[in-house]
């Protein structure tokens, strides 16, 4: 009975070891997951981004499904949707591809950076900005495909390298300059300004004529982004695009830092006077398309992406965009920008070639019409259709000089945080323009040396 019973239990062994190894066999995703899975503990904390959807399709009769991870900085849910939505249709041409996209948000860039040290990165991933300096040699090149030559001229020289390397698709080309309540501007009879000093004399203007109802600039000391925002947009021109300008000496380490003294000034002055909201230190941006909405902001200092928001509140307000003004006697109103939202491919990833046939799917003239529409963004290729509410914007100024972001070119990684948070500083009180030149000197020294 003994010898009976350890039989019966080895027989049940073996059997439940077979059906274990069929079902993983026949599932073809345990190990098909390309970092998919890596993401979950990369902060240390077990609340790593999860796995946002996947575009799923039967799966066919014969032949392993393949699953490639999608990685984008997109932050708006609709948007977000989208995305999902053309990978979708990219499933039904394309039944044995899995399409799996994760958004990480704010945790993006620190979980990118471990997956380069541990050299496992998703099979498409967005670049959001540093194809060329950060991603060069983790990515393939796009050069052969079709839509290729097709990039913009302003987008092109952003992610194609020394060599001719293209290494991404760029869906939204980012322009950032200054976005505007146009109904304010023209209760006011105010022209959109092209230099810095009409741009304060229109500031003065409405703060003076509302009676302090309207104030001009809304800045948040809570997200601090939108105070370095400021003062990485006027970088570049002051520093930069005018025809005298500092950039060789700030990628040669021998730019004299007491040049920013009057660029901190500006930001200062600009608190001083009244011309940003009093509640800087303690606001947040989430609290700026309402007040925009309720007429009581002019201008926001960017791309107008909370374009949607206000409409939730007023669905009936203007907002228009127009390129930065001019800081230097003499100079032209440019943007920032360059790579906003983009797929590239890991070159190592085992599903290349199904990678690049996703990219080139996404970069179907329809689908990039759909990308342009949804983030209201001009698109990365020429010749594609846009019809939203900027897109006279975007073709009005389609000849305005665009610059790459000024610290992701001339400062050494870590400043932007510097910028961000002694600016704020400077708002509050803490520190004064010259400490604030003293402060961006000894960072730059020392991130530039590690």
């Amino acid at each position: 009975m003994r010898k009976s019973w350890f039989t019966m239990i080895a027989l049940s062994l073996i059997v439940s070891t077979a059906l274990v190894g069929c079902s993983e066999r026949s599932g073809g995703s345990a190990n098909n997951n390309s970092g998919g899975n890596a993401a979950s503990n990369e902060d240390g904390s077990g609340n790593a981004p999860k796995t946002d959807d996947t575009a799923n399709a039967p799966k066919p009769d014969n032949g392993e499904k393949v699953r490639l991870t999608v990685y984008s900085t997109i932050g708006e849910l609709k948007n977000q949707d989208m995305m999902k939505s053309i990978a979708a249709d990219f499933t039904k041409e394309n039944p044995n591809i899995q399409v799996e996209f994760q958004f990480p948000g704010a945790e993006y860039e620190n979980i990118l950076k471990v997956k380069m040290a541990a050299n496992d990165l998703p099979d498409v991933f967005d670049t959001h900005g540093w194809a060329v300096i950060r991603y060069d040699k983790y990515l393939a090149d796009l050069k052969d495909e079709t839509w290729a030559p097709n990039l913009t001229d302003t987008i092109k020289p952003v992610v194609t390298n020394k060599s001719g390397k293209v290494e991404a698709l760029v869906l939204s080309e980012a322009k950032d300059g200054i976005s505007y309540n146009a109904g304010l501007l023209e209760k006011y009879g105010i022209t959109p300004p092209s230099t810095f000093a009409e741009l304060m004399e229109a500031a003065d203007k409405l703060k003076t004529e509302s009676n302090g109802d309207v104030t001009p600039f809304f800045m948040s000391g809570i997200d601090n982004g939108m105070i370095g925002g400021f003062l990485d947009l006027y970088a570049t021109s002051q520093y930069i695009s005018p025809s005298a300008n500092d950039a060789a000496t700030l990628l040669d380490g021998s730019f004299d830092w007491k040049k920013w003294t009057p660029l901190a000034q500006k930001l200062l002055d600009m608190q001083k006077k009244g011309y940003i909201n009093k509640d800087v230190l303690t606001a947040k941006y989430t609290d700026m398309p309402q007040r925009f909405a309720q007429g009581k902001i002019a201008f926001v200092f960017g791309a107008p992406s909370f374009a949607d928001e206000v409409y939730k509140v007023n669905k009936d307000v203007k907002i228009g965009i127009m390129p930065l003004t001019s800081m230097v006697d003499g100079d032209s109103q440019t943007f920032s920008g360059g790579e906003r939202y983009t797929m590239g491919a890991w070159k190592d990833g085992k599903h290349l070639e199904e990678s690049k046939k996703l990219i080139a799917f996404f970069s179907k003239p329809e689908n990039m019409s759909k990308i342009a529409n949804a983030t209201k963004l001009p698109p990365g290729l020429k010749d594609i259709t846009s019809e939203h509410e900027f897109t006279k914007y975007y073709e009005q100024f389609s000849a305005v000089r665009v610059f790459p972001y000024f610290d992701r070119v001339y400062l050494p990684n870590g400043m932007w945080d510097v910028m961000c948070k002694t600016g704020t500083a400077l708002v509050a009180g803490d520190v004064s323009p010259e400490q604030f030149s003293d402060k961006m000197k000894q960072e730059y020294d020392r991130l530039r040396n590690q």
